[in-house]
């Protein structure tokens, strides 16, 4: 006579507490990427690493601005135009506020078509966000091409405290930076898109699971993060 198997509840050891349940969770992907793919987890990492640098850039502004003994330019001079026989202070970097505040929500409505799988206003609403980055990336061409013509420089600056040339050209050309390479990627998958390459699958660079439109996501959070890194820009140059 056979004795009936026994069975023993299942222990699982006891997760860690403290800093080391937090490592513990963070490098076996216990519990912080559970439910989130590694494309969307590697963008937030790369967006937290950008938002260090930006804060670096944006707090050596501040340092200078705030222990230089000469006078700072005064924005509404330095960036005004003459327009009609008269200097409208702010007029440009209003445009250009709005323009790429607008573009976040160009964006915002791809991704959401995205995930409703209609390629062709996916593709048409990410071109019209590209074009937006575009406008705004000209405009910040004129911009300084206007001051340079006007003779700042990053070494001197006829306003005022020399600093100025350096932290404004440094700041606002690696944010134009990002937002040109926005520009390019937002073209490259809204042509993906139109092609419908994430529908058949077809092999490539930034080609997901068939019918996966998350690479739009993935987009559409490195343009909002530079939408809002120009927010802090605009009130620390043109505001403050």
């Amino acid at each position: 006579m056979h004795e009936s198997a026994k069975t023993t509840p299942s222990t699982s050891l006891p997760r860690p507490s403290g800093l080391s349940g937090f490592a513990s969770d963070w490098a076996s992907d216990q519990r912080t990427f559970k439910n989130v793919s590694w494309g969307k987890a590697m963008m937030w990492i790369f967006l937290l690493s950008d938002t260090f640098v930006f804060g670096c850039f944006l707090l050596a502004y501040m340092t200078a601005r705030m222990s230089t003994t000469v006078p700072w330019p005064n924005p509404s001079e330095v960036f005004a135009l003459h327009i009609g026989g008269q200097d409208v202070p702010l007029i440009l970097i209003a445009i250009m506020t709005f323009v790429l505040i607008s573009s976040s929500g160009t964006m915002a409505m791809a991704v959401n078509y995205g995930y409703r799988r209609d390629r062709r206003k996916t593709a048409i609403l990410m071109l019209l966000t590209a074009l937006f980055g575009a406008t705004f990336v000209g405009m910040q061409a004129f911009e300084w091409t206007k001051l340079i013509m006007e003779g700042v420089r990053p070494w001197e600056n006829p306003f005022g405290a020399a600093q100025f040339g350096s932290t404004f050209f440094m700041i606002t050309g690696f944010h134009g930076t990002h937002v040109t390479i926005g520009v390019i990627f937002l073209i490259i998958i809204a042509r993906k898109v139109w092609r419908g390459d994430f529908d058949t699958e077809k092999r490539g660079f930034f080609t997901s699971r068939k019918g996966n439109y998350e690479i739009v996501e993935i987009t559409g959070l490195y343009w909002h993060f530079v939408d809002l890194v120009w927010v802090f820009i605009f009130a620390f140059f043109y505001l403050w």
